[in-house]
């Protein structure tokens, strides 16, 4: 019971930290994950509730919103219709590779290993794992292009110039109003 109610408090304090850098460093401080590598950032203010179960390579970013879910519940509803068998409980790992970005709303499901070099699209739902060098998106995830491909785009499509916010809004209007 000492252990339950522990992890709740953690869960609860994690929540009450409102800038995502000092909640990473908790999260880090505390051992919350089965492992973080270097240069790890999550956003999410929810912790998974098998945090355990989840390991993190070096350089990753986890966008606000994130759900992990690395097992179900089902069982009760099975064991409960009179099969006459029991049903145990499902529970398994995620594994985030290195240099993996997970946007905004994504839903990752037990039982998968995201490679390294991955980025993730706003709003995805991964039901399976996703190799090196990939960028996914959509529900189910489906990959998009090459993790290199995207960089390359990248690099051509976005300046390191600091741009005035006027001066986005129009670049905005013109390409919008061009279409």
């Amino acid at each position: 019971m000492k252990s339950y109610v522990k992890k709740q408090f953690i869960r609860f304090r994690v929540y009450l930290i409102f800038d995502a850098y000092k909640r990473t460093k908790y999260i880090v401080k505390k051992n919350i994950f089965y492992s973080v590598g270097d240069n790890f950032f999550f956003q999410p203010r929810k912790l998974p509730s098998d945090a355990k179960m989840i390991s993190f390579g070096n350089n990753v970013t986890v966008a606000s919103d994130v759900t992990f879910i690395n097992h179900d519940i089902i069982h009760n509803v099975l064991n409960n219709m009179g099969y006459n068998k029991y049903y145990p409980y499902y529970l398994r790992p995620i594994k985030v590779g290195d240099n993996v970005f997970i946007g905004s709303n994504s839903v990752i499901l037990p039982n998968v290993k995201i490679g390294n070099n991955v980025i993730i699209g706003s709003g995805s739902v991964i039901t399976k794992d996703i190799p090196d060098n990939t960028v996914v998106g959509g529900n189910p995830a489906k990959k998009i292009c090459t993790f290199d491909e995207y960089v390359s785009k990248r690099e051509k499509t976005y300046t390191n110039d600091i741009i005035e916010v006027d001066n986005l809004w129009r670049m905005f209007n013109d390409e919008k109003d061009n279409k």
